[in-house]
């Protein structure tokens, strides 16, 4: 990992106590700069499950707070999250609230603003590479295409509800926390439109070392449960789920 300490600061806002920051979706140096910068300055870590333990060394004299959820496990109810979040910041100076991901997506940052806001706290959010971003990536296959994939959908496959649902807004969709139920998001998606033919691909752990990658269409998703089970997954469905292929060579006509 490359140490932030040569590169200059950004300078938080005025008034911020709390630092949301993104942490990306697996491995510790795929956290931003910025994100390093601030979370060696905390007191005080909130921290989610997801988040790589390695972190824990670039703030090794803070406080830190497991306040992690898991799907269909144990899970920090949200009400009790924002309760030490508030209470930390009336301590400490320099608070961060360390999200998967990135804060922004799917992160119940609103919540956790709305609840600083009412206390008359500052903060400020530091962006993260999320889990659909770090698939691409890891997986060399571009959310977007030239032509034939200009639109793309992060959803979250299950509502507050607990109830599945699929969407097929998108030239690329892609659904996060559906990997324990892939059977029936095939079949929603194929109510909502997609083809049973359209690609799928199942990317579980994104951005560690041991991401896995299994490629499906909508109709054979369910194949995906085995191999990705107790895995943290995402699902790209579309343009996106494609794999790059390299164009033929021109022909030269007087070959």
């Amino acid at each position: 990992m490359i140490w932030p300490d040569a590169l200059p600061t950004a300078a938080a806002p005025p008034g911020a106590r709390v630092a949301f920051i993104g942490a990306g979706p697996g491995a510790a140096d795929l956290i931003t700069v910025r994100g390093a910068q601030r979370l060696a300055q905390a007191e005080v870590v909130l921290f989610d499950a997801l988040t790589d333990p390695a972190l824990q060394a670039l703030a090794p004299r803070a406080r830190w707070v497991d306040v992690g959820k898991r799907g269909f496990g144990h899970a920090t109810g949200q009400a009790a999250i924002n309760a030490l979040l508030v209470q930390a910041a009336q301590a400490h100076a320099r608070v961060v609230r360390l999200k998967g991901g990135d804060p922004s997506v799917f992160g119940r940052l609103e919540e956790e603003m709305a609840a600083l806001q009412q206390a008359g706290i500052g903060y400020e959010v530091v962006p993260g590479v999320s889990a659909a971003l770090a698939a691409a990536a890891g997986t060399q296959r571009p959310l977007t295409r030239r032509g034939a994939g200009r639109s793309v959908s992060l959803t979250t496959a299950m509502t507050h509800l607990g109830t599945l649902q699929a969407t097929r807004t998108a030239d690329t969709e892609v659904f996060y926390m559906a990997g324990r139920q892939l059977g029936a998001l095939a079949a929603h998606l194929m109510e909502a439109g997609w083809p049973g033919s359209t690609p799928a691909c199942v990317v579980s752990r994104a951005g560690w070392p041991d991401a896995l990658t299994t490629d499906h269409t909508v109709a054979t998703l369910a194949d995906a449960t085995t191999p990705h089970a107790d895995r943290p997954a995402v699902v790209t469905v579309g343009a996106g789920a494609k794999p790059v292929q390299a164009s033929p060579p021109a022909q030269d006509p007087c070959a």
